[in-house]
């Protein structure tokens, strides 16, 4: 999952994005909505992090923006001091997924952008299925064909972007944004890298490679066949 975190304060943006990190997931942290908006422009992200009291100009403000321009269905969770019920009504009524108070801890952040990947993608299940193939975003673990199966961080982070558009092929720009932070140096063949070790420790036909266009998960049903 790709994280925007907007948040003014350095030492808890700082610990928000290192902890998301420590769970796998690529975050962009930005001290103002300016410079977030200009990310939302340029990148795809899962979901946005968003303090109300920003420099330069209020949260609210950017969420009124970005509810009305094409980065609407983006799902944002509010994360402020401001803990009125007046307050929280009016963030939700603006357009935010979620609502949180300050203060709270990375493992429930990360619990409730969770909550909202399901609802965006339509699950209902914690643990997502594809054929001998489950994955549990909240343990970070892997099951094929009844066992256990080890992945690295960013294995992990590829697995669960394609689980998380099943019938969607995705560029490689997209499945990169998904992967890693801004101003992370990619060697040219990264994503090819990792998209060769996933299959060798699953099975081959779990990535579907379509020529000129991208990846997207494939049939998952155990063979291994080419």
């Amino acid at each position: 999952m790709r994280v925007l975190i907007v948040e003014d304060d350095p030492l808890l943006g700082d610990a928000l994005a290192a902890g998301l990190r420590q769970l796998g997931h690529a975050v962009d942290w930005f001290r103002d909505g300016q410079r977030a908006d200009a990310a939302l422009a340029g990148a795809e992200y899962d979901a946005v992090v968003l303090d109300l009291g920003l420099p330069g100009g209020d949260g609210m403000h950017w969420l009124a923006r970005w509810r009305g321009s094409a980065r609407h269905e983006v799902p944002v969770l509010i994360l402020t001091a401001r803990d009125g019920v007046e307050d929280r009504i009016a963030g939700l009524d603006a357009g935010a997924d979620d609502y949180l108070v300050k203060p709270i801890t990375v493992d429930e952040l990360a619990a409730r952008l969770r909550a909202l990947a399901r609802r965006r993608s339509g699950r209902s299940k914690s643990v997502w299925e594809h054929g001998a193939l489950s994955f549990d975003p909240a343990a970070r673990s892997v099951v094929w064909q009844g066992r256990p199966v080890e992945l690295t961080a960013r294995e992990l982070a590829l697995l669960e972007a394609l689980m998380a558009n099943p019938g969607r092929i995705l560029s490689k720009a997209q499945l990169q944004e998904k992967l890693y932070d801004w101003g992370e140096t990619l060697e040219s063949n990264t994503l090819e890298v990792h998209v060769h070790h996933l299959r060798r420790k699953l099975a081959r036909d779990v990535v579907r490679t379509v020529r000129g266009v991208g990846y997207a998960l494939g049939a998952a049903q155990g063979g291994d066949e080419a």
